[in-house]
């Protein structure tokens, strides 16, 4: 997060004079890279941003032990943790960037070493890592504005880049070193500027964090600014830039290389035996040095000696002490080094150099030039003894030929004769030099459901008297105050409090009633209103099913711009037809109808006539065509069956006149093709009807067929009959000019697309009544029947519903008891699928208490969630349910199936960890649903074991077309517009071709970059095809043809259907797949061919709009970047096309609201133009009079009582005025209102509402306080939709989008996931992080929806083409599992074994969640590692006092059980609580002033903020901006936390590494057998495994035997002072002299050895601030508790505006879940439920108690039968265990005491009065604080 900044989206502020000034205002979001960002999609990491971060790892000792090896090995481990998280990237260097590596405030001697790492791991990644990473390609460039670059990025699509930005973790200060970091500061972050403004990103490499399976961190986006800013920024910048290099060369002159390399002497060299690069190189930097005057031949000796031993000597035996010489010799020794050095750099770098290390086949072992502590032991060796005679045979031969080396290239002669002359050395024992011998005991833990697990462990258990005196210790919690209170009464759950304000049955009849409203918006799978089934307990009656063909979706009868879709009738009831297979008695009632049949026909033929008057005065062929579809659509079954064939022919007729009128010009008639294509599928609807047809009826379509020439379309009719066309069908006078210019085939596959049969195995299926399943549906429904778990992946739209309604149905028939559980990821989608259900289903129950459904989410709930049979809740939740032991023995036994609805949310960084376990323990099958998974095999795989093991057998379901196609759009704004209102609509044809800025985007022209392939789901419609075939065609060379079997007239039938394009797709892709994987072959010229040519010369388009009351005025210019200057031209232009109603997806919630304001806003200052205009005036005119005239009549007097029936008086009878009113007409102004939005200015469709629902809308939204310009927003047919509205609001905008009023939706990502608001188009409105390939997917699924659409339309806004490419070809990232056993998982599960007695159920959970095999996704099989895991996490548990030692829950484990979704806070949290720092704070809270419960409660947030809500900020550099900071009354970093809660903190985190320290010791010694001695990620072996592995390049092998030459040489080199390897620690850390002693949690995570598997995210530590975590944290929360405001937050701290309620909320949720927990452990709020599952944030509080008074003050409307009264849930049984008999023990009971009082385990010594009056000092302390947070909190939001 930044701080004090620039709040524009669009870029940096104009004056930003600096890059610094510039950098502190950017707003980077700290993100999970992979699961949220980017997916598969490849980035580039900058080489030398990638050094400075390794290098700056202060482990690697660099200073005096010159570790090249070491430091090798932590850029290949950074790079293996990007590699295993699936991460796809280049790595690049640039030279010009070499010194920026180097980490600041060194002095030159040093830079020396880094310049020559640099030099060695560049050289070593280029060779080594296309070997075993074959995707990672590593470039190097001149400079970043280099040609070579600019031609890179052109060709490579590079989504962002992974860059350093200068800040410095281990920083030394001192005025030079100062320069020297700012210098480095301002060309990294000038690196940063340069990437953004090329339109990339930049994630910043020093704030990546690897948790879990997730790689975090800093986003800087990328920006655009008008030209004339950027040309002015840029100017500036690269001043600076170009300044700055100058200055840096200057600091940085001495690392110029002043070295001439001159490899000809080396020529005439012998060849060793050992032919390796560093031996030719030591020999000739040595003999370089020798050459020199003051060339030091004893160090010189020493150096190659050490060479030497470097390959001799295996890398676990070279961790050795740092020898330190006198001052004198340590100068020349670092003389000496950097020297050396800087001639190997120089030489390495040399191309003479590396030719001749290729001449000689000599191999790369540069990564081991130089170990600076065994350099510096040789020498020491040197100096106290003679070594010839020491060193092994191997080593002997080795010294011989080097020997001579040197002499042959410097004449010198060098010996392993001692010298004198360093006269003293001391070695220091660094860290822990020797080995600490460590108390690796236990505490003593057993628990028979565990035992058997954890019996492959071995540990030994501690048995010392505290030890054992601690496990005596009775735990009690029920009991535990029993002296004080009346303990909880575990048998009866508390009775609810009722108020005016808390009434539950009133809640829950308010909710039910928004549910019955919400439900009636839904629609089933053809478009129509649901009807609830009523449900009895049985099997399902089947309906008897005629073989029939299957339905032909392609009917015209399909309203045409999509609003509803209906398939043809069925068999009727009363045909002939629907006869046959009936039993005896409906084939009497059939017969029946039979007869009655000729008179329904001719009633339907006079209801026909009767319409055809109002149709056939309609002037406009369109209109009449669309209101004929209409009428047919909306024909009861049995009129449909007499009319259709006629109707359809009236239609025809209609088309007919229309595209003879288009003939009349042949550029109209080139746009007019889309009325052929609707007479051709009304054509092939009337041909494939079941109803019967009139002979004249077929005679017409085939005249009008053959004069159109689309013969193919006609096939056989079923049944004709005699009866008489009841109008004259008259054909056009010019019928020559109607034929179609081009062959029936590519007419169709250019213009009928759409409406082509899209049955593939669709047959009827009696469980299936609303449609005809496909085949994968049906094979589901065997699964479901068989009741075995499935996995379906289907695209949006595919049709996945149906399956969770289908088990719902099964539950609810099979019994009364048995559950089914539905989990979403979202709110929105948990309130839309039980309003779905309420439509669905009824079902009566025999006992009081039972309802179908209820939901439950963390803010609210309806109706009883134990005592339904459906419950529809979210992940967290569930785990709550499952995991209560009072659930273990009632409701978890009963539930029957899970369905996890979008399962890939499991890859989610936040809450992918609960799906994950919930799937580990679901006691039942399961249904997984979702259309984006990126590994669908792999993820089935692991679903399959986990279903295994708790005994259901899981199968995968898989299709891959969706129902409707998708066509994609670029979108390029017009020059200027003015909106001057809508106008009419106009155009029938599907997609958006041809209208102003729209240009369609060809699926393959996506595919610009070869190296990712083709994504398995790019799909192509027809006419996609047909161009793809083209572009082939016309690009095909001799090599590459294509075959003539895929020439459409070959490859397709006469009359086209989906399933032929399938095929035909699917061999086109094969050629296509060929040709992209050769470099010769004409693919790139076919993606040109297809590619969107831009043409749209209308970019200079001028758009004013124009409608029947419109002046046409001058346009304003509009700014093509501008979201909110472009969304209303957009918006027209799809209007016009009748493309509406539309989705506008961006992903800043901010931003949303803005785009609808500024339309709001345009659309209102247009509509008060035109009102101020003449055409309104008279309008109002004529209004006014017909008020007159209405008020007139109203006024006349009711007749007198006694007159005659005919009396004539004024009055008149009620008879008269009756027919006066009659003879008015209906006049247009009946149902005008001007106060309303006029419609030529609004959205909304007035139709689809009545006016006094739209009021009640309104008035219920008001009652909840939502701001003005929303309703208004509503009222002109707009809404935003996003996770921080209102609750009602949101589903206010679902309800109205979907019954059609509401037509334009601006939303954030919230609405893509599964939400049923189908709609005819998508936009994607401006780019985002978060607008990923998985976002992309769900998002663009929302268009075109089965039963809806035929064609659904995806529009890019804003967004670049390379964007909208990468987007369309990006394939799928793959979900990666997270590690599930976390510390709090553990205890919950032994809470629930505890409360529930060990209940079967909760067994079971833990049985099947320990035997996985693999147990996360992605995991190896690695059982052991997750025991060991398991064990110690127990140990932390007993140690910390929140286990016993039988695995009892004690003390306060409810306490961090509840704050589980804090973890790893809660752990430090209770440490505090446990080491009585908030007893101390809180003592005698009641009896202090106010001035110091002020005091104390400060401290109290000032602690919490360390502890939970955490969120970094940054350091500003910018003078200008710390200055700004240091004045502002905000808080912006957050002070360090008192001294004594840091001690604590301190400990807890000690005591917890010593724990997972032992745990690593006792793993590793156990099974891990294998010597690490090769590197990570290349697997290239090093020191004597080189020896031993052949030295083959091509096959890096780190685990080979010793062998060959290796023989002679023993592996132990005695003159070095080796001290004894490290158990856990990697041996290439080990170099730097580290042993097993570990600062800090991170130190053991990431220098583990290979083979140990250790999680840093599960590891219950918090890192402290300023000790182990590197930037400081944000002080926002206790700002907020200071001054209560809003905007400081914003601006000062840099919270998003639209996160601010979220992270306020949370906070107070926290503070909640402390109280309540405390509460109940003090046995103060018996009516507390003991899952804690009421306790919410203030925030969602608010919102509940505004439903609250809601439903008091409206009347709810609901009859009371409808809703069953919410019941109470039955009283459970809780049952603790207390220690039975008091009296017994008394001696047990005496040696508590004394334990007790000597301070027991934790050291606080206080008896049971004095500790229940303290911690009742800190509850009221929370409680208080509490209360103070939340009244600000509401404050803000009142």
């Amino acid at each position: 997060m930044a701080l004090a900044g620039n709040t524009d989206d669009q870029g940096p502020a104009p004056g930003t004079e600096s890059i610094l000034g510039w950098y502190d205002g950017t707003r980077p979001m700290f993100i999970d890279l992979v699961g949220d960002y980017a997916g598969k999609e490849l980035f580039l990491l900058e080489g030398d941003s990638l050094l400075r971060e390794c290098f700056e790892d202060d482990r690697i000792d660099f200073d005096s032990g010159f570790q090249l090896l070491h430091s090798v090995y932590v850029i290949e481990r950074f790079l293996e943790n990007l590699v295993k998280r699936h991460c796809s990237f280049h790595i690049a260097f640039f030279e010009d960037h070499s010194a920026l590596c180097v980490p600041p405030g060194l002095s030159t001697s040093h830079r020396a070493r880094y310049l020559l790492a640099r030099t060695v791991i560049k050289r070593h990644l280029t060779l080594r890592l296309p070997l075993s990473q074959p995707d990672v390609l590593v470039n190097t460039f001149p400079s970043l504005r280099s040609e070579e670059f600019k031609r890179y990025l052109e060709v490579t699509p590079v989504h962002f880049v992974m860059a350093h930005d200068g800040t410095s973790r281990s920083f030394k200060a001192s005025p030079e070193n100062a320069k020297d970091l700012k210098y480095s500061k301002i060309l990294l972050r000038g690196a940063i500027w340069f990437w953004n403004t090329h339109r990339l990103n930049v994630a910043l490499i020093n704030q990546v964090e690897f948790r879990d399976s997730k790689v975090f961190t800093m986003i800087v986006e990328s920006f655009t600014t008008s030209s004339k800013a950027k040309l002015l920024m840029t100017t500036k910048f690269d001043s600076q830039l170009e300044e700055t290099w100058t200055l840096l060369k200057d600091c940085r002159k001495a690392d110029e290389p002043d070295f001439e390399v001159d490899v000809d002497e080396l020529e005439g060299s012998p060849r060793a035996e050992r032919n390796c690069e560093s031996y030719y190189l030591s020999a000739y930097a040595v003999s370089t040095l020798l050459e020199d005057d003051d060339g030091d031949k004893f160090l010189a000796s020493a150096f190659i000696l050490h060479k030497i031993l470097l390959v001799h000597t295996p890398v676990s035996k070279r961790r050795l002490p740092l020898v330190i010489f006198d001052e004198a010799f340590e100068k020349h020794i670092e003389m000496f080094l950097a020297k050396i050095s800087k001639i190997f750099g120089c030489t390495m770098s040399d191309p003479d150099w590396a030719e001749f290390v290729k001449d000689k086949g000599a191999d790369d072992d540069t990564i081991d030039l130089i170990d600076g502590r065994l350099f510096r032991a040789t020498i020491q060796a040197m100096c106290d003894q003679n070594l010839e005679k020491a060193l092994p045979t191997a080593a002997q031969k080795d010294w011989a030929y080097l020997r001579g080396m040197v002499k042959h290239l410097s004449e010198e002669e060098i010996s392993l004769k001692g010298s004198a002359e360093p006269k003293s050395s001391s070695t220091t024992n660094d860290h822990d030099s020797e080995q600490v011998s460590e108390d690796q005991t236990v505490l003593p833990f057993s628990h028979p459901v565990f035992d058997k697990h954890l019996e492959c462990i071995h540990v030994t258990a501690d048995t010392s008297v505290p030890a054992r005196l601690g496990a005596m210790n009775p735990f009690r919690e029920t009991s535990h105050w029993h002296n004080y209170k009346k303990p909880l009464n575990p048998k009866h759950a508390p009775a609810q409090k009722v108020s005016k304000w808390r009434n539950p049955l009133r809640m829950n009849q308010f909710y039910m009633n928004e549910m019955t409203t919400y439900a009636a918006s839904l629609t089933g799978a053809k478009g129509k209103a649901l009807d609830a089934e009523t449900i009895t307990v049985g099997p399902k009656k089947l309906v008897k099913l005629v073989e029939e063909k299957p339905e032909k979706s392609v009917a015209a009868s399909k309203k045409v711009e999509a609003s509803s879709a209906k398939g043809n009738a069925a068999a009727k009831k009363g045909t002939k037809k629907a006869a046959a297979g009936l039993s005896r008695k409906e084939q009497m009632i059939a017969d029946n109808v039979a007869r009655k049949g000729d008179s329904e026909a001719d009633k339907a033929f006079s209801t026909w006539a009767m319409k055809r008057k109002d149709l056939d005065p309609i002037s406009s062929e369109q209109d009449r065509y669309l209101r004929t579809i209409d009428y047919l659509n909306s024909l009861d079954s049995v009129k449909t069956l007499h009319l259709e064939g006629e109707i359809n022919l009236y239609a025809l007729l209609s088309l007919l006149t229309w595209w003879a009128e288009a003939c009349k010009s042949d550029n109209k008639k080139l746009e007019g093709y889309h009325i052929v294509a609707l007479i051709w599928t009304t054509v092939r609807t009337i041909c494939t009807s079941k109803a019967p047809t009139s002979k004249e009826v077929s005679q017409h379509i085939i005249k009008i067929c053959t004069l159109l020439g689309i013969t193919d379309a006609i096939s056989p009719i079923a049944s004709t009959t005699d009866r008489k066309l009841s109008f004259t069908f008259t054909y056009p006078l010019q019928t020559e000019k109607l034929r179609i210019e081009m062959s029936q085939s590519e007419f169709q596959l250019n213009h009928c697309g759409p409406y082509m049969d899209r049955m593939l195995d669709a047959k009827p299926d009696p469980r299936v009544s609303s449609f005809v399943p496909d085949g994968w549906q049906r094979d589901v429904l065997d699964q479901l029947d068989a009741n075995k778990s499935v996995f379906v992946v289907a695209p949006t739209s595919a049709g996945k519903t149906f399956i969770s309604f289908y088990a719902m149905e099964q539950v609810l028939r099979a019994d009364n008891d048995g559950v089914l559980v539905y989990v979403a990821p979202t709110k929105a989608l948990v309130n839309q699928i039980a309003a779905e259900v309420q439509g669905r289903f009824s079902k009566k129950f025999p006992q009081a208490g039972k309802g179908i459904w209820a939901i439950h989410t963390r803010d609210y709930r309806v109706n009883n969630p134990t005592g339904c049979q459906i419950l529809v809740t979210v992940p967290h939740i569930l785990q709550i349910m499952l995991l209560s032991p009072s659930n273990a023995k009632s409701w978890a036994p009963r539930v029957r199936r899970i369905i996890f609805d979008e399962i890939h949310s499991i890859g989610q960084a936040e809450d992918g960890v609960v799906w994950e376990q919930l799937l580990l323990l679901a006691p039942c099958p399961i249904i997984a649903l979702s259309a984006t998974v990126g590994n669908p095999g792999q993820f089935s795989d692991w679903l399959t074991e986990t279903q295994k093991s708790s005994g259901s057998e899981l199968k995968m379901i898989q299709h891959h077309t969706r129902y409707s196609d998708l066509r994609k759009y670029m979108y390029e704004p017009p020059k200027t517009f003015k909106f001057n209102g809508f106008g009419k609509s106009f155009g029938v044809g599907l997609g958006l071709d041809g209208l102003d800025g729209f240009e369609q985007f060809h699926p393959v022209a996506s595919l610009v970059d070869k190296s990712r392939g083709m994504p398995d789901d790019l799909a192509l419609e027809p006419r996609d095809c047909l161009s793809l075939w083209k572009a082939m065609i016309k690009c095909q060379t001799e090599n590459y043809n294509v075959p003539a079997s895929l020439d459409p007239t070959k490859a397709l039938p006469p009359c086209i259907r989906k399933a032929d394009i399938f095929a035909w797709e699917k061999a086109l892709k094969k050629v296509l797949l060929q040709w992209m994987g050769d470099r010769s072959s004409p693919f790139d010229r076919v993606v040109a061919e297809l590619m969107p040519k831009g043409s749209l010369a209308e970019s200079d388009q001028v758009v004013t709009t124009t409608s029947s009351n419109s002046s046409v005025t001058e346009g304003e210019t509009v700014d093509p970047s501008d979201l909110e200057a472009t969304t209303l031209p957009l918006l027209y232009q799809l209007h016009k096309r009748r493309a509406l109603p539309a989705i506008l997806f961006n992903y800043d919630r901010s931003k949303c609201e803005s785009v609808a304001f500024a339309v709001l806003k345009q659309l209102v200052d247009a509509e008060a133009r035109w009102k101020a205009g003449p055409q309104w005036k008279k309008f109002m005119e004529g209004y006014e009079k017909w008020q007159e005239v209405k008020d007139k009549k109203s006024r006349k007097p009711a007749k007198p009582v006694k007159k005659s029936k005919d009396a004539d008086d004024e009055g008149g009878s009620k008879m008269d005025r009756m027919r006066d009113e009659a003879t008015d007409g209906s006049s247009i102004y009946d149902l005008f209102d001007p106060e309303a939005p006029q419609a030529d200015f609004s959205f909304s469709d007035p139709k689809k509402l009545q006016k006094a629902e739209l009021d009640g809308f309104i008035r219920a939204l008001r009652w909840k306080d939502i701001r003005e310009e929303l309703i208004d927003l509503l009222r002109r047919g707009i809404g935003v939709h996003h996770a921080g509205m209102n609750r009602k609001y949101r589903q206010c905008v679902e309800m109205l989008f979907r019954k059609g009023y509401l037509r334009v939706v601006i939303a954030t990502g919230t609405l893509s996931l599964g939400i049923n608001m189908p709609c005819a188009t998508v936009v994607f409105s401006g780019d985002s992080v978060f607008l990923t390939a998985l976002n992309f997917r769900q998002a663009a699924g929302r268009s075109g929806r089965r039963g809806f659409d035929l064609l659904g339309n995806v529009v890019f806004q804003n967004i670049s083409k390379e964007r909208a490419s990468r987007l369309m070809s990006s394939k799928l990232p793959e979900l990666t599992g997270h590690f599930p056993i976390t510390t709090t998982l553990v205890l919950r599960l032994f809470t629930l074994l505890n409360g529930s007695d060990s209940s079967k159920y909760a067994v079971t959970a833990i049985n099947s969640l320990l035997s996985q095999p693999r147990l996360y996704l992605g995991g190896e099989s690695f059982k052991e590692q997750v025991l060991h895991h398991l064990r110690f996490s127990i140990e932390y548990l007993r140690r910390n006092e929140l286990l016993g030692p039988g695995g009892e829950p004690v003390n306060f484990t409810s306490c961090v059980s509840h704050l589980y979704f804090t973890e790893n806070s809660s752990f430090a949290f209770h440490a505090l609580l446990k080491g009585g720092y908030f007893h101390t704070l809180c003592a005698d809270i009641d009896s202090k002033t106010e001035a110091a419960t002020q005091a104390v409660l400060q401290e109290m947030i000032l602690v919490l903020s360390h502890l939970f809500g955490r969120r970094v900020c940054r350091i500003v550099d910018d003078p200008e901006e710390a200055e700004k900071i240091h004045r502002s009354p905000s808080k912006v970093y957050l002070d360090p936390m008192p001294d004594v809660a840091t001690q604590i903190l301190r400990k807890h985190n000690k005591d917890t590494l010593n724990a997972f320290t032992t745990y690593v010791k006792t793993f590793a010694a156990q099974y891990v057998k294998e010597k690490e001695d090769s590197l990570p990620l290349t697997g290239t072996p090093v020191g004597l495994a080189a020896l031993s592995a052949k030295s083959d390049i091509q096959k890096p092998n780190g685990n080979a035997q010793v062998n060959g030459t290796a023989k002679e040489a023993p592996t132990n080199i005695d003159f070095l002072p080796s001290l004894s390897s490290p158990q856990a620690r990697s041996a290439f850390v080990a170099l730097s002299g580290l042993g097993d002693k570990f600062t800090t949690i991170e130190d053991l995570c990431s220098s583990t050895r290979e083979g140990v598997f250790l999680e840093a995210a599960v590891i219950p530590h918090l890192e402290i601030h300023p000790d182990e975590s590197r930037t400081p944290l944000n002080a926002y929360l206790v700002d907020f508790y200071m001054h209560g405001a809003l905007q400081p937050l914003e601006v000062a701290n840099g919270i998003p505006k639209s996160d601010v309620w979220f992270v306020l909320n949370d906070f107070s949720l926290v503070l909640a879940t402390i109280a309540t927990s405390l509460a109940l452990y003090l046995g103060l709020d018996s009516e507390a439920d003991p899952e804690m599952l009421d306790v919410m944030g203030s925030g969602d509080a608010a919102e509940n108690e505004g439903d609250e008074q809601a439903a008091d003050k409206i009347d709810t409307a609901v009859p009371t039968q409808q809703i069953a009264a919410p019941v109470q849930a039955a009283p459970v049984r809780k049952s603790r265990k207390v220690v039975d008999d008091w009296d017994a023990g008394e001696d047990a009971l005496d040696a508590q005491e004394q334990f007790e009082k000597s301070g027991g385990l934790n050291g606080t010594g206080a008896t049971d009065d004095e500790e229940y009056k303290k911690l009742n000092d800190v509850y009221k302390a929370f409680r208080k604080l509490k209360t103070d947070f939340d009244e600000k909190f509401k404050a803000i939001w009142a």
